[in-house]
């Protein structure tokens, strides 16, 4: 907050008041996030045992797609969690013109992202 009480925000956070965290549409399931990542950095390890253990390339290949397959998961969550917070943020704008350039950026973001993940 500044001298006059007014919120203090951050051009690519507009939420979000200086010096506090910025709250990501994740922030709430960030634990769960953590836990699912750190299972599939388990297998990642687990697979690069197997190939240093000379394991039949059909086992290890079935262990990548389960691996992919776990971080779709992931980014298909973060997606939806970006939409349902991000985007609908951007909704919220009290300002007409703002509100339209904010929810064209954060849509943009969501597409461009989802483009990367069909690459």
């Amino acid at each position: 907050m500044n001298a006059t009480g007014e919120a203090i925000v951050d051009a690519e956070h507009p939420a979000m008041e200086e010096g506090a965290a910025p709250q990501h549409g994740y922030t709430g399931n960030k634990d769960a996030y953590l836990r699912r990542l750190k299972r599939i950095e388990g297998q990642v390890r687990g697979i690069a045992r197997m190939v240093d253990e000379d394991k039949y390339c059909i086992d290890i290949l079935t262990q990548v797609a389960a691996v992919t397959k776990a971080l779709h998961a992931v980014s298909l969550g973060l997606v939806e969690e970006h939409i349902g917070h991000c985007v609908v943020g951007a909704a919220s704008e009290p300002d007409p013109d703002v509100r339209a350039e904010a929810i064209d950026a954060k849509v943009k973001e969501a597409a461009d992202a989802i483009g990367r993940l069909l690459r």
